[in-house]
């Protein structure tokens, strides 16, 4: 079924913007347009995706102090099984990313959910199987990498090829925004969990709920869809210095942003161990929420005023230069108090990336998003194994978590000093991606 281009307009003005349609016809297949209730159905469930994805990464972290006292971890143990997460996730990136340009992300998150939310929910029953225990989750660990790998490059596929420029930095801050939820839930819902039902809970649990999530991916979402693109030879955009400007900043933000998630439970726990566990392992991430909606809405508004590259800089230099403000008086004596008003700050602000270099993908290479998101995951969860095992074993070696904290600092001022020099939101594309796609959100 074909309708024209202008009946289509009339009947859903608010729908799409036509700077962009294919160039071999002015008639457009209505397939290809979902109406605006679908798309808010798609933003909610890909919204829970991130959430999910989130509770099931952050349920080690969370657990690794329970279980390193029931099977006798030491720190440079926990550091091997944390960081096994990230030798996984390095492994598909750029595969993920190709494969969603190619195919269409959806299909490839429905598949990355269907793997983690096993992976997940079989982390109990491996971590009894044998005497092999430390093997065995740091085994569970890489695969559930393995199956994570794949999911952001996905949205960043998706988000380049269906949601028009001018609002995608708050798009993107949403959907990102699912991860703060999840970590929310993860320290909030799995403090209680442990307490009550012991660690295993938590992997039944968030194995089961992001298996629902997949099944409704399948049968709401992914049924009866199509999808084709064109090979685009994306590898010769690295020639480019403002790609290589993005990747590096890419590459530090998240690899402290890692460190940081991964050893936060355990730095509150033995710095301050009468605190109250749910206030360490939800507050942060409960102010990190509003903090993702308002850099992203700050991004677009500069961006839909034609100030594009500005509101890069703006929004990298709040994630990486002031949240490392806020980050390096942890290296000193705080009361508990501080330094949950310190992570707060840090983590909040940390999320402005979301409106920074995660859009600039979109911008600067719109044919090969997911490719290219992908290469710079990649070369993060490579930096952020190193940061988080190193982290594991400094914390063992001088009993003190400053030199993490300094050491995280020193990341975050080189990416953005890289990132101001050399970065920019030129489009340094291949090919016009107005002669392919059609942006479908919106």
């Amino acid at each position: 079924i074909f309708i024209k281009r202008n009946k289509l307009a009339a009947s859903c003005p608010s729908l799409i913007s036509f700077k962009q349609f294919t160039a071999k016809s002015d008639y457009i297949s209505k397939s290809c347009f979902p109406y605006r209730s679908l798309a808010r159905k798609w933003i909610v469930m890909l919204f829970m995706g991130t959430c999910f994805l989130y509770c099931a990464r952050m349920a080690m972290p969370v657990c690794a102090v329970s279980m390193a006292a029931t099977f006798h971890w030491s720190k440079i143990d926990s550091g091997l099984v944390l960081g096994g997460f990230f030798w996984g996730y390095c492994l598909t990136q750029i595969l993920g990313g190709h494969a969603s340009d190619r195919v269409g992300g959806e299909r490839v998150l429905f598949f990355s959910a269907s793997s983690w939310a096993l992976i997940t929910a079989g982390t109990p029953l491996l971590a009894h199987l044998g005497s092999h225990t430390l093997a065995l989750m740091t085994v569970a660990r890489f695969l559930m990498g393995i199956s994570q790998g794949v999911f952001f490059p996905s949205l960043a596929s998706l988000c380049s090829q269906r949601v028009v420029e001018g609002e995608r930095g708050f798009l993107m801050s949403t959907l990102q925004s699912g991860t703060h939820l999840g970590t929310l839930l993860a320290g909030g819902l799995g403090t209680l969990m442990l307490d009550r039902y012991g660690w295993e809970s938590m992997f039944y649990s968030i194995g089961f709920l992001s298996g629902l999530w997949a099944l409704i991916v399948w049968q709401c979402l992914l049924k009866g869809t199509a999808w084709s693109l064109s090979r685009i030879p994306w590898l010769s955009l690295f020639k480019k210095p403002p790609v290589w400007a993005m990747v590096f900043a890419h590459m530090c933000m998240c690899s402290t942003s890692y460190t940081l998630l991964s050893w936060l439970p355990t730095y509150f726990k033995e710095s301050f161990p009468h605190a109250t566990g749910w206030v360490y392992n939800v507050v942060p991430w409960l102010t990190a929420i509003p903090s993702a909606l308002v850099g992203g809405y700050v991004s677009d508004f500069l961006i839909n005023r034609g100030i594009k590259k500005r509101s890069l800089f703006y929004c990298d230099f709040f994630a990486m230069g002031v949240s490392s403000m806020f980050i390096l008086p942890l290296s000193g004596v705080v009361t508990f108090p501080a330094a949950v008003i310190y992570i707060c700050a840090a983590v909040g602000l940390t999320t402005f990336t979301s409106g920074g270099v995660s859009v600039n993908v979109q911008d600067l290479t719109p044919s090969c998003a997911g490719a290219l998101f992908g290469f710079m995951n990649m070369m993060g969860s490579f930096v952020g194994v190193v940061l988080v095992s190193l982290s594991g074993y400094l914390i063992e070696v001088t009993q003190s978590w400053s030199v993490v904290f300094a050491l995280i600092t020193l990341v975050n001022a080189t990416g953005l000093g890289v990132f101001l020099i050399f970065g920019g939101a030129r489009r340094v594309d291949l090919v016009d991606t107005a002669r392919h796609r059609v942006h479908i959100f919106y």
